[in-house]
């Protein structure tokens, strides 16, 4: 199963009817995933349909990641977690600027996509929020405040979709502190079918 390293990511094909299993090895370590229809870049993961279409934020087994023309493009058909974050964008440099204060930031998730995703002829300003796998977002009900928590993930946690299109996927092992409970590590995936 190849790993992706901490604070690193990865690009690659997924064809309709493959499954991919995004594995966290280690526990609380969270994956973005992106996901491009193949023939036709532009259509990408949609949060924002993806929610409202589900009329709930916490997605897991069943539920189907849309794109931005209501197409679905991938199931979540298998999932040891049930808590993933569909709200918050990847992490960034002006995310490390932004929230830690760092005065040389890394790139974070964003960065790692957009180098992975340039052979695919995708742009940065193409990437969207990603389905971020095992990332732990509470939000309050009354006020609409939330906080990143640490992963409900243990080691050897998994959740599992099902291509519904021909697709180009971005996955990452997360650079952002706050989300991994403090450290980094690598994630794990693998295509079946």
């Amino acid at each position: 199963m190849p790993e992706i390293a901490p604070r690193s990511g990865t690009a690659f094909t997924l064809d309709r009817g493959q499954r991919l299993v995004v594995t966290d090895p280690r526990g609380e370590q969270v994956a973005d995933l992106l996901a491009f229809n193949r023939a036709d870049v532009a259509e990408v993961i949609s949060s924002g349909r993806t929610l409202d279409y589900a009329s709930r934020i916490y997605l897991s087994t069943g539920d189907k990641l849309y794109s931005n023309r209501s197409n679905i493009l991938l199931e979540i058909v298998a999932d040891d977690v049930g808590r993933h974050d569909f709200l918050l964008t990847p992490c960034s440099r002006d995310t490390f600027r932004i929230i830690y204060g760092d005065t040389n930031p890394h790139r974070g998730c964003f960065g790692n996509l957009a180098e992975a995703l340039a052979p695919y002829g995708i742009e940065p300003d193409a990437i969207p929020v990603a389905f971020n796998c095992f990332m732990n977002v509470p939000v309050d009900g009354v006020s609409g405040a939330l906080r990143v928590d640490p992963p409900l993930s243990k080691a050897g946690d998994s959740i599992t979709f099902l291509a519904h299109a021909d697709l180009v996927v971005g996955l990452t092992a997360c650079s952002a502190p706050q989300s991994n409970n403090g450290s980094f590590k690598p994630i794990a995936y693998r295509i079946e079918g």
